[in-house]
């Protein structure tokens, strides 16, 4: 009895289709995987959490420069300097600054929830998760 074997991919073919898979899942190849969602108003668990983070940030002229900031609580708040809406999520022609959420010890690692601020406008965005969606404050 003789069997059919398939032909075997050369390292170069198996690679080139390995890479292929991989640029495509990842956006590579001009494909965005997924987009940010942006709304209108923030009625989620956490809003009124950036609502008074927003509070407190404005009393501090919202900082321009990246860096620790004390806080009200004893603890420290970091703002991570300017935000650039690589995405173009936001409104286009602005100039936003990103802040922290949550309060903790000088020089802890920072968690994804953030606040992003027009200075010009002071219309304020929450991010509970690292930028993939924006509330409107």
């Amino acid at each position: 009895m003789h069997t059919l074997q398939r032909p075997r991919l050369s390292w170069l073919t198996r690679l080139t289709v390995a890479l292929a898979a991989t640029a495509s899942l990842t956006g590579v190849a001009g494909i965005n995987p997924a987009s940010a969602s942006v709304y209108s108003s923030c009625t989620i668990s956490r809003c009124s959490d950036a609502r008074s983070a927003d509070g407190i940030w404005a009393g501090k002229g919202y900082p321009t420069s990246s860096g620790w900031y004390s806080w009200p609580d004893g603890k420290y708040n970091y703002t991570g300097g300017q935000f650039f809406n690589r995405e173009g999520q936001l409104p286009s022609g602005a100039t936003y600054y990103e802040y922290d959420v949550y309060s903790r010890a000088k020089g802890a690692s920072r968690d994804a929830y953030r606040i992003v601020v027009n200075r010009s406008t002071r219309v304020t965005w929450f991010s509970p998760n690292h930028y993939t969606d924006f509330y409107k404050l």
